[in-house]
């Protein structure tokens, strides 16, 4: 009796990429506003037109901004790590990961699985929250390029972990730890997350009410864990252009907090970026101190950590693994 062949497993970590070069900014936000997801104009010559108009207006200034980061992202060398740390928790799964606008591209890993003989896929979203402008725009990028291939794999899909409690356990274990020896009460807690064109809120993209979800979960551990803080807020980064976006602004709240003690941690990021240290850990922290702000910190995200592969590799095995779906 032939002994059957056990299905080759591999998961992929979804997530919008950054550039490893100043060379390769120009690329990334091309490839960003040049999805309909993103800017949502339906004709795609005005589309291409609105963006190079986007892109020549913000490129110096972005690439000035990842100058003062080293020059890069350290969202693909973060993501690269963290799939050795999951291999090394599970050797039966090829962990790997599609970025949606820098490479590793769907295109390219999906080959590559599909040539290994991979039949059974997880699509794990690091997104923690879902949104048409983020997870669903990669899910259906890797459906194109199925189709594509003609692959046909067993998929699973994680869309989000907006609810997961352990997920916010280590938020607050990370919040502590940031916090060292000062005392809570002294800190005003920004949760803060990139914001969206209120437009697409009102289309019905379900992002915010999550956002709010993990607050409602954080603030019961902190009150299970006994630790108080002058204020826990919700917040919101990152607005571009003239249109109305979620409010409150980060940015605001933190100039209006003259003789204020903060603490900053990047809700809707698992791994960090140009959004969190840039924005939240340059500009912004520029910001406080031009403001009076007493003193300011940034909690670091998850990135390749231990126990955030270990968060991953659990919630695999509690979801993804008994039920299969296609990304829509």
């Amino acid at each position: 009796m032939t002994q059957a062949t056990p299905h080759k497993r591999a998961v992929i970590l979804l997530n919008m990429g950054g550039p490893t070069s100043i060379a390769g900014v120009e690329s990334f936000l091309q490839n960003i506003f040049s999805d309909p997801l993103i800017l949502r104009i339906k004709n795609r010559f005005i589309r291409k037109m609105v963006g190079s108009l986007i892109i020549n207006k913000r490129l110096e200034s972005v690439k000035q901004n990842y100058q003062k980061i080293g020059g890069c992202s350290p969202l693909p060398a973060y993501t690269f790590a963290l799939c050795k740390q999951l291999e090394g928790l599970d050797s039966s799964l090829a962990a790997t990961y599609v970025m949606r606008y820098t490479p590793p591209l769907a295109l390219d890993v999906l080959r590559s699985l599909r040539d290994s003989g991979v039949d059974d896929i997880v699509l794990f979203s690091m997104y923690p929250q879902f949104s048409t402008t983020t997870t669903k725009s990669s899910l259906l990028d890797i459906h194109t390029h199925l189709q594509t291939l003609s692959y046909k794999p067993r998929i699973s899909v994680i869309e989000d972990f907006h609810d997961y409690v352990p997920f916010y356990e280590l938020i607050a274990d990370t919040i502590t730890t940031t916090l060292g020896a000062r005392k809570a009460q002294d800190f005003t807690l920004i949760l803060s997350a990139h914001s969206l064109p209120q437009k697409i809120v009102d289309e019905g993209d379900p992002y915010p009410k999550q956002c709010q979800k993990g607050v409602e979960i954080l603030r019961e551990i902190f009150a299970q864990r006994g630790v108080e803080f002058a204020n826990i807020t919700l917040a919101y980064q990152s607005k571009v252009g003239p249109m109305r976006w979620l409010e409150p602004f980060t940015s605001d709240i933190i100039a209006n907090a003259s003789g204020q003690s903060l603490i900053i941690y990047p809700l809707a990021f698992t791994i960090d970026n140009a959004e969190t240290i840039y924005e939240l850990g340059i500009e912004y922290k520029e910001l406080a101190e031009q403001s009076g702000v007493k003193e300011y910190l940034l909690c670091p995200c998850m990135n390749d950590s231990l126990p955030f592969a270990k968060m991953i590799h659990t919630l695999l095995q509690e979801k993804a693994l008994d039920s299969s779906s296609t990304p829509s």
